[in-house]
């Protein structure tokens, strides 16, 4: 099965006029059958057209986060992410996610992503129809399941079910666990966002990743943002952007 049909949703002309030029130097028998610049309009272009082969779709648009489109529309194409910001990668590839490119787009990127895109299709020719495949095929199999601790004269285990959320403090990367005990843990945030299953774990600012269990009651807070109340962590404040407010909730809600 070639890639034919290309869908883009994309906000700024620039950058979509761009994405249309490379992709027609790289795979010059493609169509782009439109480009849809806001959540409403793609969600519009998709309930009245047949699903193209593949999306390429960037993750700010005007009216908000493009992650929003899967809740109001059930997707069965492969995506490629494109965005400035590279804080969205994890959340990405809980979507139908076959790469994520950061902008400015390099060719040799693009190429890379678009026979990631070809050899997912040899492999699950049928791609409407499976999109678990998809996601078993693009997504680490395995994450960090425990952390080795050093704990008085040797090491203990502590599995990442019993913690409630990972901080920092004066640089140091800390493990809160559900019985209130603090372990210190080697990694950073940034390295630990990696390693852990994004469908448990979030990173809800600098300073927090969360268990999706570990979040007792959601509340609005100014501007967009949402303040977060922790089980067993009453005096505990996390504070979730209006960037990744969209985000957050469609993962308590995945």
């Amino acid at each position: 099965m070639k890639l034919n049909k290309i869908l883009i949703i994309e906000d700024e002309k620039p950058n979509a006029d761009r994405l249309k030029r490379l992709l027609l130097k790289l795979r010059p028998h493609v169509e782009i059958l439109s480009v849809e610049d806001s959540i409403i309009s793609a969600v519009h272009w998709l309930e009245n057209n047949a699903a193209p082969d593949m999306i390429m779709m960037d993750v700010r648009l005007a009216d908000g986060l493009s992650f929003e489109i899967f809740n109001k529309f059930e997707i069965r194409s492969p995506v490629i992410f494109t965005t400035a910001y590279d804080e969205y990668a994890v959340q990405a590839f809980k979507y139908n996610s076959i790469d994520y490119l950061l902008k400015p787009i390099e060719e040799e990127e693009l190429e890379i992503a678009l026979r990631r895109y070809e050899t997912f299709i040899e492999t699950v020719p049928f791609v409407g129809t499976a999109i678990e495949g998809l996601l078993n095929y693009i997504q680490p199999k395995d994450y960090r399941k425990r952390f080795l601790i050093a704990h008085r004269d040797g090491y203990k285990t502590v599995s990442t079910e019993d913690i409630l959320y990972f901080y920092t403090e004066l640089g140091i990367s800390k493990a809160m666990l559900n019985t209130g005990t603090v372990e210190n843990v080697p990694q950073t945030l940034e390295e630990l966002e990696k390693q852990l299953d994004p469908k448990f774990f979030f990173r809800a600012n600098r300073q927090f990743i969360i268990h999706i269990d570990s979040v007792k009651q959601i509340f609005n807070h100014f501007n967009g943002k949402l303040k977060l109340e922790l089980r067993k962590q009453p005096d505990v404040e996390v504070i979730v952007s209006r960037e990744k407010a969209s985000v957050f909730k469609s993962w308590m809600d995945y």
